[in-house]
Parts: structure tokens; sequence; C-alpha cells
């Protein structure tokens, strides 16, 4: 059976990536002489915690993201409020408003999801 090892995202500049996501997870940096870097969580995370890797790529994001992390916090909009306070700002996919989540973008525009409800698929039908 596989399982997911990491999240992988191309991104321009990796020290802006590098600061907001490291900020963001509370996760710590290893940078490679390759020009990418490793996100790693930190000690005290779950079992099973992803690590992010940012991987420099030469071109800009164009258009909406195929894939995207969907986060969780205790509270959401307390969060979402301080991942803009890193550079984050609010995304538009289509949303109506009425979505258990709330859609933000990274300083490249990368879309991700900070879960206002999340119900986890393991115990779906308990």
């Amino acid at each position: 059976m596989l399982r997911i090892a990491q999240l992988t995202l191309d991104v321009q500049d990796i020290d802006v990536m590098t600061a907001f996501w490291s900020a963001a997870l509370g996760y710590r940096v290893e940078k490679g002489d390759d020009g990418n870097a490793s996100l790693i969580p930190p000690d005290d995370a779950p079992p099973g915690a992803q690590h992010m890797w940012l991987q420099a790529s030469a071109g800009p994001k164009s258009g909406k993201n195929r894939a995207h992390p969907d986060l969780t916090a205790a509270d959401p909009q307390a969060e979402a409020e301080r991942l803009i306070g890193l550079g984050a700002r609010h995304a538009d996919v289509g949303q109506k408003g009425d979505e258990p989540y709330i859609v933000l973008a990274d300083p490249e525009g990368n879309e991700f999801c900070v879960l206002t409800a999340w119900r986890d698929p393991a115990l779906a039908g308990r």
C-alpha cells in the first residue's frame, strides 16, 4: 500500500516561500545546495505528519491549482488571519460563501484551504 510521503510545491522565490510555509506550519527548514528546501514537521508532530518540499521553478504559477493542501486548526478564523499576517491572501475559486472552509493563497498564489469543519474519512460511518 502507498502512503503520501510529502507535499511538493514548485516555487519561484524559495526564500519567501520557505519563510511563509515554515512559519505557517511551525516546521523547521533544511535548505539544499540545489536551491530547494525541505520543511520538516516539529518533533512533537503526530506520527505520519507530512513533510513539505519546496522545489525551485523557473515559471510563475498560472491558473487554479489542480491539487492543494487542506489544513485544520482549532480556530480556523484566527488561523486564517494569522496566515494573512504572514503573507497569505483570500482567494476566490468559485466558492458561494457557505463553505465549511476558508480559501487562501500563499505569497505566490498557490491556493489552500483552512477547514472550518472536518471529518476524518477514517472515522466515516462511526
